[in-house]
Order: structure tokens, then sequence, then C-alpha cells
């Protein structure tokens, strides 16, 4: 039970300090709202202005639980002692009572089955691997560090900064309720945006088949951002239609701060800043509004564009790396991954989505409830001018869909999609009942797994001695999460600071450990590859180019690749010269360099037949390898070690002579076959450890597994643990 005191103090100063702070700001610019209206946007707008100030006390190295605490208890005698909470603004229109008494009976039982599940111990597939897996991390450093080898980190994280916050406090499950913070808020921010419209029962109605529809319930009871970003691009919307009735120039500060929040939040939130853009610019016709929400919303996530332009080399990382080229991320990684995004596996048709993401829920993980199937309705709203807007706000924040079609991102133009459903049957409020219970049925979590995939991403039972812990967390999550037992297996056999290199995500939340995974960097995409090496043929240089030709000085070397159109990476292994017949050896005065990718040059220069420069995009020509000598050296042959996978490339030599002109010095190379070098095993176990990897995380159903498991002496590894199929090795 200390515990769950904790969990809930984290929550609720979080909460507390956000509507604080935005409170004061809407004392400050003295808006007009009505009182209702109030404590939602004001948390909204509120916690735009504590994620930047935690912003910056991440990068200032100040993540003390003293500082954070001292932060709070300002905050909130400021607002006590200036009186924000006191309001004598109006009061919305009222509620009709038979409804709101049908409806709350359903909203109080939804709404425990969602906080007792986000106050249980977090199991989410990602909330439990990076969003809170770094936020453990920023606290455990005191801030960001140069964090390169998980893509996550680059992501923008306005919200995990608020998660920050309350884990400070409450660890993991405190997180967990500050975005069901946020999922409680969307319906009020539905409802009074509905009753300034003068529709109350649609309002009601909406708010309910958001709040209701599964993947939203699960969604806002895990430590997930989806939700967030809904409710922060509602309050956008809601902020927006109220300036264009009042034009008030002070409430386009906070328009666009929750608009650059939206965006520091989630990469898929942009449209908020196109929204926000072209409502003004059709309104007004102005400048100056535009100018003034431009800077508020830049204030908001240019520290997250700086923070990826220092650490990544990309100001918008892990993406458009073909326009920001750096070492961190790879173009052909960024290519497959926006291509997953946009296919996911198992789903045949684009024409199979409406029901995957309706009622099955499975493929494109989680479901909105058959009740969306009625979607098409909502374009009966066009007749009026609220339909209207809504409906182009949906389109606008919905647009981005197409980048990543699992259910989760229709998540925003949601309520806009719901609100115009509900006004369309805003003349029938007994029919609105019906389908607002309908809906509740079949989003209860006996009745849905009646329709639904077994595995549908949903809130599926209470978990109320998980919520007071009066099961521990370690007991709970040890029998039921996988994830949580392997990242224990870790913290417990492996030292303090350790690098375990492993091929699928785990429970980073759950340890200290550093938890490099194959496919989230370059740098791990290069440790991944020197694995793969010695168990795959076509990675070992067996393919040899030789170049002969008359002995000459040359100041420089350059292997060109010259073939167009093929599929293949451009890849070598190593760079051999020769005079003689006797290889040149390496010194540490020549100057190497590559085209792409300049920063692995030293990979083809290195003598480790398990490791290779490579391009990492699909090869054009005019990509290069470029070998400068401190003085001219004599030459009469080169040996390009490659391997068989690159079989579609060409190659060519060029030198510089002593005057600095380049020539092509032969265009076709002698291929020839060479067998695999022996004690490939233990060479890439050796350059692992040489890169700082002391452990392996393999499952058993991975590639080779077997390999691992039963050819431990000949890689110098030995089993130091397993749990749930997965199998821990040291690399001795």
């Amino acid at each position: 039970m200390k515990q769950a005191l904790y969990i809930l103090f984290g929550a609720a100063f979080t909460y507390a300090v956000s509507l604080s702070l935005g409170r004061l700001l809407f004392q400050k610019l003295r808006l007009r709202l009505y009182r209702q209206e109030e404590t939602p946007l004001a948390f909204v707008c509120g916690s735009a202005c504590l994620s930047f100030i935690l912003f910056i006390l991440a990068a200032s190295q100040l993540l003390y639980k003293g500082v954070l605490l001292a932060l709070g208890v300002a905050v909130l005698l400021t607002a006590w002692r200036m009186r924000a909470f006191h309001s004598d603004a109006p009061s919305l229109p009222g509620l009709p009572r038979r409804t709101l008494w049908l409806y709350l009976p359903v909203a109080a039982l939804f709404t425990t089955l969602g906080f007792l599940h986000a106050m249980a111990p977090e199991m989410s597939p990602d909330g439990s691997t990076y969003h809170l897996g770094l936020v453990a991390r920023y606290y455990r450093e005191r801030g960001f560090s140069f964090l390169t080898t998980n893509m996550y980190a680059n992501l923008s994280q306005g919200v995990e900064m608020l998660f920050l916050y309350a884990y400070a406090f409450g660890k993991h499950s405190a997180s967990a309720l500050v975005h069901f913070s946020f999922f409680l808020t969307l319906p009020f921010l539905i409802l009074n945006y509905a009753r300034r419209c003068g529709m109350p029962t649609a309002g009601m109605a909406a708010a309910l088949f958001v709040f209701l529809s599964p993947v939203v319930a699960i969604d806002g009871a895990s430590a997930y951002n989806d939700v967030a970003v809904a409710a922060i691009l509602f309050a956008v919307f809601y902020l927006v239609q109220i300036w264009d009735e009042s034009r008030s120039n002070a409430l386009l500060i906070p328009i666009g701060m929750t608009a650059g929040f939206a965006f520091a939040s989630k990469y898929t939130a942009f449209p908020a800043l196109v929204y926000v853009a072209g409502y003004l610019i059709w309104r007004t016709r102005a400048l100056r509004p535009l100018l003034i929400v431009s800077v508020c919303a830049l204030a908001m996530f240019a520290p997250w564009l700086i923070k990826n332009a220092i650490v990544a080399g990309n100001p918008v990382s892990p993406f458009f790396n073909q326009v920001f080229p750096n070492p961190n991320v790879h173009i052909s990684f960024e290519k497959g991954y926006v291509e997953s995004m946009r296919n996911y596996p198992g789903l045949a048709s684009r024409w199979d989505i409406p029901l995957e993401v309706t009622v099955r829920g499975h493929l494109l993980c989680g479901l909105l409830g058959p009740l969306f199937l009625l979607a098409p309705i909502a374009l009966l709203s066009l007749t009026r001018q609220e339909g209207r807007r809504l409906l182009a706000a949906g389109l606008c924040f919905g647009a981005v869909y197409y980048t990543n079609i699992g259910t989760r991102f229709l998540i925003p133009p949601l309520p806009y999609v719901a609100l115009a459903m509900a006004m369309a049957f805003a003349r029938a409020p007994a029919l609105l009942a019906v389908l607002v219970l309908l809906h509740a049925l079949s989003a209860w979590p006996p009745l849905m797994k009646k329709y639904c995939a077994t595995y549908a991403w949903r809130l599926d039972r209470l978990l109320y001695k998980q919520a007071l812990r009066i099961e521990t967390e370690d007991q709970f999550l040890t029998r039921t999460w996988p994830n949580y037992a392997v990242a224990r297996m870790i913290e417990r056999l492996t030292p303090p600071g350790a690098n375990v290199l492993t091929f699928n995500q785990t429970g980073d939340a759950y340890t200290t450990r550093n938890i490099i995974v194959a496919y989230q960097s370059a740098h791990g995409n290069k440790l991944g590859a020197i694995m793969w090496t010695p168990l795959i043929s076509d990675y070992q240089p067996t393919r040899h180019a030789t170049f002969r030709f008359p002995t000459q000085p040359l100041r420089a070397a350059r292997l060109r690749q010259t073939a167009a159109k093929t599929p293949d990476h451009w890849t070598v292994n190593e760079v051999r010269l020769y005079h003689n017949s006797k290889e040149l050896p390496r010194a540490p005065q020549w100057r190497l360099r590559a085209s792409p990718n300049p920063w692995d040059v030293q990979e083809a220069f290195d003598n480790s037949p398990v490791t290779r420069w490579g391009s990492w995009q699909v090869a054009y020509p005019g990509m290069h390898i470029e070998v400068e000598f401190p003085a001219p050296a004599s030459l009469d042959s080169v040996v390009v070690e490659t391997s068989t996978d690159v079989a579609a490339t060409r190659m060519e030599l060029d030198g510089q002579d002593p005057s600095g002109v380049w020539h092509t010095i032969q265009k076709e190379p002698v291929i020839t076959e060479a067998p695999p070098p022996l004690g490939l095993r233990r060479e890439a176990a050796e350059v692992l450890k040489e890169r700082g990897i002391g452990f392996l995380l393999v499952h058993e159903d991975d590639f080779a597994a077997k390999d691992f498991r039963n050819k431990q002496d000949l890689w110098g590894i030995a089993h130091a643990g397993d749990s749930f199929g997965f199998h821990l090795y040291k690399i001795q």
C-alpha cells in the first residue's frame, strides 16, 4: 500500500503542477473562458509549460528529486498566493439531466477499469521498453546524455517529460497515470466544446464515443502518448475556435504553445502547426497573429530539434537522413522502418483496414469499436458550419495516418469524427443514448472477447489487487510479462554499466543496463552485421577483386562504384594496397575518405574479416572509397575483399598522380573466389568485446540461436542464464 501512495502522489503532483502553471498563464493573459473550460484547457497548456521546464532541467543535468519537488512546491504556492484557481467566469449551458444520469454510471464504470489498469504495474509493449526506458535512464543520469544507440531517444518526447516528473516520485505506474489524466481530460474538452456550440447532448455522446473506444482506453491507461497528443490537438482546435469568436491576441500565446507542444510530443502531430497557420491566414490575412503563434510554437518544439542536431546530427532524426547525413541512423534502416509502418505483417489488403480497426484489432494492434463502422454518417454534419470545421480539423490531423496504419494512429482524428457523428444524430437523443449503451456493451471486456481477435490490444480485466499492490509489482510482472523477467535476469547476472546486444526489444524500463537492439541504430546495425558474418556466407570476404597495373607513384587511390539500377548496397570488407607483391603497411598518416558514410571508412582498413564498410543504401554511380598518402607511394596492385551479396555492384580504380591530376587506372578488376577465413566466430566475439559489448541476449527463435547454444567454445561465450526463451551469454 505504501508504494500505491507514492504512485498516486507522483501522478497527482504532476497533474496539480501542470494545472497550476496553466491557471497562472491564463490569469496572466486575462483570458475569458467559461468556468468549465478553464481546468481542461489550463491542464493542457500547463503541461506544455512543465514539459518545457523539464527539458531545460534535463539539458542542465538537474533531474534530482529535490529539485523537482522544490519546483512543484514553488509553482503550487505561487498559484495559491496569486489566487489562480479563483474564477468568476460564467458557466456553459447546462447538461440535460436525464441523459447525464444515464451516462454517468457508464463513464464511472469505465473510468474505474482504466484507472486500475493505469495504476497496475506497467507492462505495455512500448511503455515498458522505450517510453519509460528512456525516462528511467534520464532520471538515473540526471538528464540527457549523448545516447546514439536507440533511435527512439531521437523522437520528440514532450509528454515523456511529464512521465519523468511523475516517475521521480512514483516510478512507472505514476507515469502511466499521468497519461491517464490526459485520457480523462479529452472527453471534457469534447463535451465543453459541444456545449459552447449549443450541442450538449451530442457532446456527451461524442465524449463517450471516444472515451469508451477500446484502443483509446488501453492506450490512455498505459505509458503511451497517443491519447495525450489527441487531447493536445483538440485543445489547439478548441482554442482556435474561441479565438475566432473573440479575436483576442492573448489567446494566440496558448494556441502557439499547444501547437508547438503537439509537435514536441509526437512528430506525427506536426499538422497542428499547419492547421493553426492555415486557419489564421484564412481568417485574418495578417502577419502579426501568425508571427505571435510561430514564436510561441517554436519555443516549445525547437529544443527537441536542437537536441537532435547536437546528439544525432539530424534535427528530425530518425527521419530524413538523406537530407541530414549522419553516423547514427542509416538511410536503409529509415526506408525499411517507414515501409514497415505502412505495411503491417499479415494485412492482405488496404480494404481490410476498416474491419481491422473497428472489430478485429489484432493485425493493427487495437480496435476503435464496431460503432465506428458508422463513421461515414459524420458526413451528414457538413450541413452545419461546426460540422465542416470539425471534419476539416479531423482531416488535417488524420492526414498522416498513412505513415503508420496502426489503429492507435487514428486516435488523434477520432474526436472530430465522433462529434460529427453525434451531431448527425443530435435531433434523436434517444438514438444517441442507444448508440452509447451499445458502444459501452461492445467495449466491456467479457463481451468484447466474443467478437474481437484473441490478441487484440485492449483492457481485459480488473487489476485491483495489482493496482493496490496487494500482489506486488515483482510477483505480478514475473508471472505475466516475460519482458520484465528477462530484464530482471539481465539486472541480476550482469555488472553495472554492462552493454547487452540483442536482436529483440525487452523491458528496458526495468533494468539499468544498456540494452543495444541491433536494429535501433547505426551502431546496432554494425554490431548485428558483425554477429551475422560468421553465420551468413554472403557476408564473408570470399570475393576478391584485384586491380593490376604498371607500377606508378600515386598521391591517392580511389575505388569508385559505377553500377546503376542495382538493388545491392555497396560494401567493402578490406582494401589492400601492394607494391612488388608486398602489402603497404597501414599508417596513421593515411587520410581515408568515403562517400557516402565517411564515418565507417576505417572498417575497410582494419584487417578484420568480420567488419566491413557499407554504403547502407542502394548503390549508385559515384560512391567511392579513397586513401590519400602523406607522400606519393608506388603501387602496382589493389585488392578489394568483398562478399557475394554485392555481386551486382561494379568498381573502377582511379589514381591521383604526384601533380594532383586524377585518372582512371583500371576499369575492370579480376574477380576470384577465396575460402572464408577461419575463426570467424571468435573474431566476431572479440571485436564486439573491443567495442564494449559484454553480453549477448538471444531468443531461442532468433536466427542461428542453436549455433550460439551449441558452439559456445567457438564463439568464446559462456551461457549465463535464461528466462522465457531468452538466453544470456557472456563474452569471455
